[in-house]
């Protein structure tokens, strides 16, 4: 494989040109929203990567945080010396700490205990006190759990002021206004677009831009196996990000044309994959990919797709790419090949 995959790649030194101190203003401060790399040669597809991992604080999630806190202030809920509460799996957990620490606030992250010590660090390292959250919900997973710890402490502590990404529209309205344009400017001819479903605010506002600008692409959401998100029946999961245990409130599934379930040995052997041929991505990335693999077997070789990669893979290092974690939690998962592989298609098709 050619190592010159990354277009545009020159935003990357006129963004560190501008990146010094956390001056974050707008979401269009934070990001870097050009930077696509071809999985073509590794994948079999004419599949492009979007990285979002270039963002500041290392995901795309610091479009929604910088988003949400803006719009706070704007609204008057944050004041200086606010406390922000929030409930995260990690990653927007570490994108609050980073501007509530700039801005002067303090921040309360409530997690739970399948979050990576990586980015327990990362969080208290940034100031922000970290609550780990450790009974499951009635479906098994924590989502019920923190958001029960968080609106039990704002109505014991009415100053503090949650954001909450699961109901919050300026959380799918950063991808509104940045992600999706970023990717029309760049493959206009666009025809899939697969992107995971957590919050789901990449995934709404995704596909709100598309259906509002009338672009034909059908826009796949990517879920992780136990998740009860679009209806399916709960079951584990030990991956932080993908997939949920109560569905969000901004989830709207009238803009979605398809989705994609993946289970989690698929993620692992998707990210391991990906590692041989050079690509150290995040447990979330391996899971949409697998579902774009599995979805575009079944469409002509020169589609043209277009997935969205959450994060990298160092967070991962502990988990996904320990051999002795996977081993204990999954038994010996095997290898992946998909340039030889035939596998049966797993998809779970809903007309939007």
């Amino acid at each position: 494989m050619s190592v010159d995959i990354f277009r545009n790649h020159s935003m990357i030194s006129q963004a560190q040109q501008s990146y010094s101190g956390v001056e974050v203003r707008a979401p269009q401060d934070l990001i870097l929203d050009e930077i696509f790399v071809d999985l073509n040669p590794a994948l079999g597809h004419n599949l492009s990567l979007k990285c979002e991992g270039f963002n500041f604080f290392g995901s795309v999630k610091a479009k929604a945080a910088a988003a949400m806190i803006a719009a706070a202030e704007r609204e008057g809920r944050l004041k200086p010396g606010s406390t922000i509460i929030e409930s995260s799996s990690g990653s927007l957990g570490i994108a609050v700490s980073a501007i509530a620490a700039d801005r002067g606030y303090r921040f309360v992250c409530v997690t739970d205990i399948r979050c990576n010590e990586r980015n327990l660090h990362l969080m208290r390292s940034l100031g922000a006190e970290v609550v780990l959250v450790a009974d499951p919900d009635e479906n098994g997973g924590f989502l019920g759990s923190r958001i029960r710890y968080v609106q039990e402490a704002c109505a014991a502590d009415p100053d503090l002021v949650w954001l909450n990404q699961y109901s919050n529209e300026n959380n799918w309205r950063a991808h509104y206004d940045t992600t999706a344009p970023a990717i029309v400017r760049n493959y206009p001819h666009l025809e899939f677009l697969f992107v995971g479903a957590g919050t789901t605010g990449t995934l709404v506002g995704c596909a709100r831009y598309l259906k509002s600008i009338g672009h034909p692409a059908r826009v796949v959401a990517v879920d992780s196996t136990g998740s009860i998100t679009f209806g399916g029946p709960p079951g584990r999961r030990l991956i932080p990000g993908l997939g949920s245990s109560q569905p969000p409130a901004i989830a709207d599934r009238r803009v979605i044309d398809e989705i994609v379930m993946v289970d989690e040995a698929d993620t692992i052997r998707m990210c391991r994959y990906l590692a041989g041929r050079g690509f150290l991505f995040g447990g979330s990335t391996g899971t949409v990919l697998h579902g774009a693999w599995q979805r575009l077997r079944t469409e002509r070789p020169d589609t043209r797709a277009v997935a969205i990669s959450p994060d990298f893979g160092e967070r991962y290092l502990d988990t996904v790419y320990d051999e002795d974690w996977v081993r204990m939690h999954y038994g010996d998962i095997g290898t992946f090949e998909p340039l030889r592989e035939v596998v049966a298609p797993v998809a779970e098709f809903a007309q939007g």
